[in-house]
């Protein structure tokens, strides 16, 4: 009996303190948006013009929280280096953009055209990068204690980052044709060769990691080297020797400055104006709209509503599914639970491509630690959307977006961290589980 009264004792007890705190954080909340709201009835214009610059932030951070949703829904593991693959697909896009000379000046269709492939391009990039990651990094810690992949995945976004500052080294310039058609060289071989490794390993059969290991590091070394030099070679073929007309136009440093700027760690300019930022309502008009703007908001909601669609109306969307409630019983209907994880990630390292793509037109820059941030803010959303949910990873990008644009104008900018995350305690305090979140226990 006793027993019995101390365990009906607890229930009670935590509900008292959840109730304290979260009566404390509502409380502090309600003068905030006390403040935010005394302001924002003074100037419904400026208002409104931050809910829209709200949106369009909100709709970045919601594809990058797919990501995380994605990977944690089915195997449970918080992918630190997803932000950092957001980051590298910002670099992709920044180096294609500038090899190809792509500016406000470049004809519309030419230009959407470009924008278009690029967007293409950069999603199949880092999903690669994303799939990469999993098999090399995550599979076979897939069975291990659940701290053993999360210091992996730290592990991953340092190497990643360290990728961004050797990437922010590269010489090339703005309009370097040659670079541009090596990097399609370079691409090709290397899928060839990885193809062609994979092949190699499926056919050799030995149970000895150190042999197993050097049947892909040493194959993966030297097609690298291979794939640099035929980088190397095409762009000196196209074009042509030292002192040539076509060297000597691209070392005009007017009008082909660096792609990656003076420094590795510096910020990277992206040129703006690729998408018009005009106001379409007029200069003097109170509240601006640009297509820019627009297009943020159009390629996110599409891509957001293509997973969405995807997950839920197709076979291998049915299969995630599955596989996210129990592996196990997946397995057992036939369904195979690698191959299920890995499509998480290449969707995942896909939409992360695009959100760097999207970005880095409209922020106008890139720097190597930009994976930090974005990607803590896109985990918080996904959390209080309710992780492991595709629904509420997009509605918890748009409320986060909204908080920090709302936060950064009536409040100040420093205080915006402690806004979102004092919310999104509030929020958790009486929904553990996330706005759309569902406590379905412990995945087999």
């Amino acid at each position: 009996m006793a027993t019995t009264a101390r365990s009906a004792s607890r229930p009670a007890t935590q509900n008292i303190g959840r109730w304290i705190v979260g009566g404390l954080l509502g409380l502090i909340l309600a003068l905030v948006l006390f403040r935010i709201l005394s302001q924002a009835v003074q100037n419904p214009a400026l208002l409104a013009q931050q809910l829209l610059t709200g949106v369009s932030k909100g709709a970045i951070l919601a594809i990058i929280a797919l990501g995380y949703t994605l990977v944690y829904g089915i195997i449970e593991l918080i992918n630190f280096a997803h932000g950092d693959v957001f980051m590298l697909g910002s670099f992709a896009a920044l180096t294609l953009i500038g090899l190809s000379g792509l500016n406000r000046n470049t004809p519309p269709l030419e230009r959407a055209f470009l924008l278009f492939v690029i967007l293409i391009v950069v999603m199949c990039f880092t999903a690669f990068l994303n799939y990469s990651i999993e098999r090399i990094a995550y599979r076979r810690l897939r069975n291990a204690p659940r701290l053993a992949p999360l210091i992996s995945a730290i592990g991953v976004s340092f190497v990643l980052q360290n990728l961004g500052l050797l990437w922010g080294k590269l010489p090339w310039r703005r309009g370097d044709t040659g670079a541009l058609y090596g990097l399609a060289v370079f691409v090709v071989l290397f899928a060839v060769g990885i193809w062609g490794i994979t092949q190699l390993n499926k056919r050799i059969k030995t149970d000895r990691a150190l042999v197993r290991l050097a049947l892909w590091v040493l194959p993966l070394l030297v097609l690298t080297a291979l794939s640099v030099t035929a980088l190397n070679a095409t762009r000196n073929a196209v074009l042509g020797p030292e002192g040539s007309p076509a060297r000597l136009e691209l070392e005009d440093r007017a009008k082909h400055p660096r792609i990656m700027g003076s420094t590795d760690v510096a910020p990277k300019d992206v040129p703006a104006g690729i998408i018009s930022t005009e106001n379409l309502f007029g200069d003097n008009a109170p509240i601006a709209l640009s297509w820019l703007d627009i297009a943020v908001v159009l390629v996110s909601v599409s891509l957001m509503l293509g997973l969405y669609l995807f997950v839920q109306r197709t076979s291998a969307g049915k299969a995630m599914r599955a596989t996210a409630q129990d592996r196990d019983a997946a397995r057992l209907m036939g369904i195979d639970v690698d191959s299920t994880i890995s499509l998480a990630f290449l969707l995942g390292g896909a939409l992360a491509g695009a959100a760097g793509l999207i970005a880095a037109i409209y922020t106008t820059q890139v720097v190597f630690d930009l994976g930090f941030k974005a990607g803590l803010l896109s985990f918080t959303s996904a959390v209080l959307g309710g992780i492991g949910n595709v629904a509420g990873a997009m509605l918890g990008g748009f409320l986060i977006g909204l908080i920090q644009t709302l936060s950064d104008q009536y409040l100040a900018t420093q205080w915006t961290n402690a806004v979102i995350f004092g919310i999104l305690v509030a929020i958790l305090v009486f929904r553990p589980t996330g706005l759309l979140g569902e406590d379905v226990g412990q995945k087999a």
